[in-house]
């Protein structure tokens, strides 16, 4: 697989996502519409980690496209659709991570602050692959007094391991790799094996809201 292809999950020719990037298509640099695409889905879409799909539906980038936030794998998923309509080589990539800032009400309810899977996008520029995650929009990081990230396809752009106070922030725990197409039995499977309890009361729903 290429990467740009389009798939159920990346409907890049839907027109939801046509509408996002032709905001772009004026562009002739392929780093400028990597940059622009990112900044658009970064703050376009509140990150909220308290939305979790578990459905082939909530995946779907058109449908991630039409609410006003999305969890880290939804934004990934739309960054890597809108990537992939400019034929722009774009995976997914999922991790297991830790938050140690602001955790108060995830932790209550799933009892840990740890969070798996955690959505990045791999996008091959300039004969290589590099990391980036689209899921802190800029308003969220000056809550949380992190530096927000910026990412214009040179080089990875991850979570922030410290906020600006030198507090630990972000932890990497494990990494599951990257995707051709997004691997919904791996989700399902992954959030069953860390939340048991959570998934059994929520496998059958469109989505969670915790």
């Amino acid at each position: 697989m290429n990467y740009t292809e389009k798939t159920y999950y990346y409907d890049y020719d839907n027109p939801v996502i046509k509408d996002i990037v032709k905001e772009v298509e004026h562009l002739t640099s392929q780093q400028d519409i990597i940059e622009q695409l990112y900044l658009k889905v970064r703050d376009g879409w509140r990150y909220l980690p308290f939305n979790i799909g578990l459905t082939k539906a909530h995946f779907k980038a058109s449908n991630i496209a039409k609410k006003p936030d999305g969890h880290c794998i939804d934004k990934a998923i739309l960054y890597i659709a809108c990537l992939r309509a400019f034929n722009i080589p774009a995976r997914l990539h999922l991790a297991k991570v830790s938050n140690h800032i602001a955790t108060e009400r995830l932790e209550k309810v799933i009892g840990t602050n740890e969070l798996a899977p955690h959505g990045l996008v791999d996008v091959f520029y300039n004969n290589k692959w590099v990391k980036c995650s689209p899921a802190f929009n800029k308003e969220l990081c000056a809550i949380y007094n992190v530096d927000v990230l910026d990412f214009n396809g040179t080089e990875d752009a991850v979570m922030q391991e410290y906020n600006k106070d030198d507090h630990k922030f972000m932890t990497y725990i494990e990494d599951y790799g990257h995707f051709e197409d997004v691997p919904l039995e791996f989700i399902k499977d992954t959030f069953k094996s860390n939340y048991p309890s959570l998934y059994e009361r929520f496998k059958n729903q469109d989505h969670i809201v915790i």
